[in-house]
């Protein structure tokens, strides 16, 4: 064991020097870690992860400091001069600006999920694709989003929350780009692996910043702003996607993280990873003006390093993730993440406007912005629940209202389906599959869409958060894949079949909920974590 961690020890010092010169090398050192483990290597992580005295640790900050923290470095003289001491002794303001910064990485996963639903019939008549063709294409940014979760939980851990998100922005643009310009099938599907590879860092990245920086009494509420972010994005993308092309609505998709990329010079570094690697004096200047800088932070300090000693000291083994204070917290962030994905969300948003044709509806463009819009407004209406009425209860009211709207959608759709088309009862169970439809979007932003990234950022253990994290995240994005490549198929082959499917699914749900997911509610990170030990 110690020669084996010895070894790992040397191996990772002697890549130090160049990957400290190369962000994009981050990758490939995240890629190798996560092989090692995955070949069933043990690892110290005092060994590995230890802020050695000679600046040697592979983990650095790729983006060093925030503005904020720059000016608070310089002390209240300067402050005072600067304008930004009075705004600073909020509380909450520093908090506030940081999570509206990193929002915009959501609002770009969410406008890649729905670029594809008003795109579709331009697309294939544009350049010749086939229905298969397209599925491929909408369904890919699912691949690129596994590559991402297999190296966003060491990525973070490598260069911290700021630098994955900024190695995550610079691939999307990239992505988009090529979209824009494409010419064939090829470019296509080039352009949506690479923006699903930004997006799948960015979904593990944005929930784990929020819940870092966020106080115990808002992070419910903050963490809520990472889904209505999503569904900000999918609005976008259905609502520009009527009045202009496809290749302009790419170019569009590209505008959140060309205003990410700045702003992440303006934002703090998350403190509680900064305690991690070691750097004391710039996590706890950061952690004062996250709180504001008239607040008492020691007992949050001390919390916080207490956490980072205990776990610090731990060696984890691959094979000991089946200890119950890792495999249940594991299983209930992964099961959660699996199950909102495999009830269909992202199947009806990503093809919202050729659902809405299968059920009768002429305006199917507008039925499909007025579904986002209606996501955005129960996201945004229910964003203060969490920290109110509890994680738990949410996700029971949330995933027994899904599965009696999927379940009138699917009925409606099987009587629609034995009806003739001028029928007035055909005409009903349109109206009645697309009321459905819209309930199901409502009860999903209720708690479903949220609350499970919210609480995989809470109850993942500290010492094993970059391993779990990946896993999580990869878990999310290998069934999106599934529902996103199946739907349209699916859809193909009976409407009511698909919603009966995943009226299965959403039921399973409420089980999962009921029988294994903890209230995390009024709990710090800390408390939460000793609580599976």
């Amino acid at each position: 064991m110690d020669s084996q961690s010895s070894l790992i020890k040397n191996h990772n010092s002697s890549r130090s020097a160049w990957l400290s010169r190369s962000p994009a090398a981050v990758v490939v050192a995240a890629a190798a870690a996560s092989s090692e483990e995955g070949a069933g290597l043990s690892f110290n992580m005092r060994a590995i992860e230890d802020v050695e005295e000679d600046g040697r640790d592979l983990r650095k900050p790729l983006l060093r400091k925030g503005v904020w923290y720059a000016m608070q470095e310089k002390g209240p003289g300067q402050l005072d001069l600067l304008g930004s001491s009075r705004i600073l002794r909020n509380s909450s303001v520093a908090v506030l600006l940081s999570v509206l910064v990193v929002a915009l990485g959501p609002i770009q996963y969410g406008f890649i999920c729905g670029y594809t639903s008003p795109t579709e019939d331009d697309i294939i008549s544009d350049l010749g694709l086939s229905l298969s063709q397209y599925s491929i294409f909408g369904s890919l940014v699912n691949v690129g989003a596994m590559v991402g979760a297999i190296v966003s939980g060491h990525m973070t851990e490598y260069v911290g929350r700021k630098g994955s998100l900024m190695i995550a922005a610079v691939p999307n643009v990239i992505g988009w780009l090529a979209i824009s310009f494409a010419k064939d099938s090829l470019f296509l599907y080039i352009g949506r692996l690479l923006g699903g590879f930004g997006v799948g860092v960015i979904s593990y990245v944005v929930p784990v910043y929020i819940a870092e920086v966020s106080p115990q009494n808002m992070r419910g509420t903050l963490g809520s702003v990472n889904q209505l972010s999503v569904t900000v994005g999918v609005l976008l993308a259905y609502l520009f996607g009527v009045f202009v092309s496809w290749r302009i609505l790419a170019i569009l998709g590209s505008l959140p993280c060309l205003i990410l990329i700045p702003g992440l010079f303006f934002i703090p570094e998350s403190p509680r990873w900064l305690a991690k690697i070691g750097l004391n004096k710039e996590f706890e200047a950061t952690l004062q003006v996250l709180r504001g800088l008239d607040t008492d932070i020691s007992l949050e300090v001390d919390e916080i390093k207490s956490s980072v000693a205990s776990t610090d000291k731990t060696t984890i083994r691959f094979g000991e993730l089946k200890q119950k204070r890792y495999w249940f917290p594991l299983m209930v962030g992964i099961g959660l993440l699996m199950l909102r994905q495999l009830s269909g969300i992202n199947g009806v948003l990503f093809y919202a406007t050729t659902i809405f044709e299968s059920a009768g509806i002429s305006s199917s463009d507008v039925a499909t912005v007025g579904v986002g819009a209606i996501q955005v407004l129960a996201t945004a209406g229910t964003t203060w629940l969490p920290d109110k009425v509890g994680r738990r209860l949410l996700l029971i009211v949330s995933s027994s209202t899904m599965t009696l709207s999927l379940l009138v959608v699917a009925v409606a759709f099987y009587v629609e389906s034995s009806t003739s088309e001028d029928s007035k009862l055909y005409s009903i169970m349109g109206i009645l599959s697309a009321v459905g439809l819209v309930a199901f979007v409502v009860a999903f932003a209720l708690g479903m869409g949220s609350v499970p990234w919210v609480i995989m950022s809470e109850i993942l253990p500290a010492n094993i958060k970059g391993l779990s994290g990946s896993m999580a995240t990869l878990a999310n994005w290998t069934t999106t894949w599934v529902i996103t490549v199946t739907a349209n198929l699916l859809l193909d082959w009976s409407s009511g079949g698909t919603f009966t499917i995943y009226t299965v699914v959403a039921a399973c749900t409420l089980v999962f909920v009921v029988l294994f997911v903890p209230e995390t509610k009024g709990r710090t990170l800390e408390e939460i974590q000793s609580a599976f030990r």
